[in-house]
């Protein structure tokens, strides 16, 4: 008669098994599941034991799959996320409507998400939203993690990427003050102060050239990390910045920034919806995809217009 128990080793010895093939490492399989070295040690010996096959090989002092291990690994992997995302998802969705862990960058949260999260609420209120910190929004591999908003190209290994927006870059200055340079035209730009964004050292280079703003300086000037801090540095008159439109929305209704030049300056990098091929089919994620999708949706057209 068939047993369950024959064939299907314990939940702890698999993880332990997962881990140390992840990081080719007992001490850092340990270290991320809290274990001893020796129990995770020999939690790899008893499921070898248990499948009556070797899983590692020692390679100059690192543990590394053996072929049954590859394709052991390769399949067990996957099974392990879903199983701890389910779980996940029952114990913090409350009422049963799913819970949707997501990771956004801070500037594109503050400024562009979480000021149209309400009407997701409104729209899927069974779903309970849980953020993760950022630095941890590139690892799929992770089981309290659905979808991350990450800014690039739109290429992430082991994700799939869907663009919301963020190509449509608008070029800030400090609102005119009594003795500030003129900004009236492109070649007028060599009068400021360039800042930058250290995720796009290239911006200027790529604005001179299609504006062509010859003699720019384009690689001096301080950088920052966040565009919310660009932002602010050019609010209080350090200089000028390229900044994606619709984070400064807001700044520029305000006055706190101005847009001085009449021209629209389109980048490569923007922002993307990323998820892994295992969670396409989650509820959570249908639905904010979904959601988050329809309010891109001609954004960038009806801001272009004005």
């Amino acid at each position: 008669m068939y047993s369950p128990r024959r064939t299907t080793p314990p939940l702890h010895l698999l993880r332990a098994f997962v881990a140390t093939a992840r990081f080719g490492s007992i001490s850092q399989a340990a270290e991320s599941l809290h274990l001893t070295q020796s129990a995770v040690s020999k939690q790899i010996q008893e499921l070898e034991r248990w499948v009556g096959v070797s899983l590692f090989e020692r390679v100059r002092k690192r543990l590394t799959l053996s072929l049954a291990g590859e394709r052991y690994e390769a399949a067990i992997r996957p099974l392990l996320v879903q199983i701890e995302a389910a779980t996940l998802d029952l114990i913090t969705s409350g009422d049963g409507g799913g819970a949707l862990f997501i990771s956004t960058l801070p500037t594109f949260g503050a400024k562009w998400l979480i000021p149209r999260l309400p009407d997701f609420q409104k729209a899927c209120p069974q779903i309970a939203l849980h953020f993760v910190p950022h630095a941890q929004g590139y690892d799929f591999l992770r089981a309290d993690l659905d979808c991350s908003i990450l800014y690039g190209e739109g290429h992430w290994p082991g994700a799939q990427a869907e663009y919301l927006t963020g190509r449509d870059v608008a070029l800030i200055a400090p609102p005119s003050r009594k003795g500030s340079p003129t900004l009236r035209k492109p070649a007028d730009v060599s009068k400021f102060v360039l800042l930058h964004h250290t995720s796009v050292p290239q911006a200027w280079s790529r604005w001179s050239l299609r504006n062509d703003v010859q003699g720019l300086k384009t690689m001096s000037g301080p950088q920052f990390d966040q565009y919310h801090s660009l932002i602010r540095a050019v609010a209080v008159g350090m200089g000028l910045a390229l900044v994606p439109r619709c984070l400064v929305e807001d700044d520029l209704s305000a006055g706190t920034v101005i847009a001085p030049l009449d021209q629209r300056h389109q980048e490569e990098m923007g922002y993307f919806l990323c998820y892994p091929a295992a969670r396409l089919n989650h509820p959570p994620l249908v639905n904010f995809k979904r959601w988050v999708l329809a309010q891109c949706s001609g954004s960038e057209v009806r801001e272009s217009a004005k």
